[in-house]
């Protein structure tokens, strides 16, 4: 699967399904779709092992009193490859991709604490290859916030009670629950495969299976552990991406950022600090496409004063997987070992925290 007409609508079914509950089972998935539970598991499988797609658990950090920053490097000639690849190795640092003809980095910075933020946030200036950083803290999401608000690629989508069928019953708030230490081998292990059985789970922790199965419904409950689904744009028919940095009238801020969440070519856009207060990614399936999408759809808007489009060379790294080429890397091999862990409010970053070149 090397060409995006391998793809079918089906493929686009199953992938859309995947957005609306990346857990899903094939059995719930075929009903929804009127397939077979095998024939979901063979198109999934294919999907997954030719780089497509990748499901992913992460930790909320809204729900942990933190904030993500998106912060943007500018780095000397030859400087971005190695310190990009560097900061992709990160477990707290998300979407790194080389900008402005590769001479700028583009991050999500997702730490779990303050210190571990601040900590990477200075040491990044002092980084000989760095000539500049400037980082912006989100302030709202208006689309980007779930695994299922892109739906911008063709084909028949899925129908509202398709929908309803497959999305997980929101938590009623009823039930306290808070990360724990021990609940730092199951998090590694969604994050590796966000789809893993319940017995890998199990394994992973030293805990029952039904132990990992109700603790992972209670933090998925509670917003604390979200999935989300990664996508391999450019192989979906989608090469052409691009970021957006809008300076809007503060006026007109909820208006435009509500206005872009309905762009089919927008997969995340959000109120920022700084004198670009509304950032965006473009997704498109050309050059061209993008020009339309910038000179009518963004230049019709009201509000917007200033804009800077900067389009991303090559992406390094997306919510929690590595890319090859256009494809997404297979997950990390399982650590060999179940551990109780760290403080979640420690853990991420510090177990082998690559150094920045220079």
């Amino acid at each position: 699967m090397s060409e995006t007409d391998a793809l079918d609508d089906l493929d686009g079914k199953i992938i859309q399904a995947l957005q609306v509950d990346p857990r899903a089972g094939f059995s719930a998935i075929g009903d929804v779709l009127g397939v077979s539970e095998q024939t979901v598991a063979r198109r999934f499988r294919r999907l997954r092992s030719a780089g497509l797609i990748r499901v992913i658990g992460l930790v909320s950090l809204r729900h942990l009193g933190q904030s993500e920053w998106v912060v943007r490097v500018t780095c000397q000639p030859g400087g971005t490859g190695p310190l990009a690849d560097a900061l992709a190795r990160r477990e707290d640092v998300a979407w790194v991709t080389l900008t402005a003809g590769g001479s700028e980095i583009v991050c999500s910075v997702q730490s779990r604490s303050d210190e571990q933020r601040d900590d990477l946030l200075q040491r990044l200036p002092a980084t000989s290859r760095v000539l500049g950083l400037t980082a912006h803290a989100l302030l709202h999401r208006y689309v980007g916030a779930s695994s299922d608000d892109w739906a911008g690629f063709t084909g028949e989508r899925l129908t509202p009670a398709q929908v309803a069928a497959l999305r997980l019953p929101a938590g009623d708030g009823s039930e306290p629950v808070t990360l724990v230490p021990e609940d730092g081998p199951l998090l590694d292990e969604l994050a590796r495969d966000g789809r893993c059985s319940y017995a890998a789970l199990a394994a992973a922790t030293g805990w029952s299976q039904g132990r990992a199965t109700r603790r992972l419904a209670a933090l998925r409950r509670a917003g604390l552990v979200y999935l989300d689904l990664d996508l391999a744009m450019p192989l979906l028919g989608f090469p052409t991406s691009a970021y957006l940095w809008l300076t809007v009238e503060p006026a007109s801020l909820v208006a435009v950022g509500t206005e872009l969440a309905q762009h089919d070519e927008v997969p995340f856009a959000a109120a920022v600090t700084g004198s670009a207060n509304l950032v965006a990614t473009i997704t498109c399936r050309s050059t061209e496409a993008l020009y339309q999408y910038v000179t009518t759809r963004i230049a019709a808007t009201a509000g917007v004063r200033q804009l800077e489009v900067s389009p991303v060379r090559r992406r390094v790294k997306q919510a929690g997987s590595r890319t090859i080429g256009h494809r997404l890397a297979p997950p990390e091999s399982r650590r060999p070992a179940a551990r109780s862990g760290p403080s979640p409010s420690r853990r991420s970053g510090r177990r082998a925290r690559p150094t920045p070149p220079g």
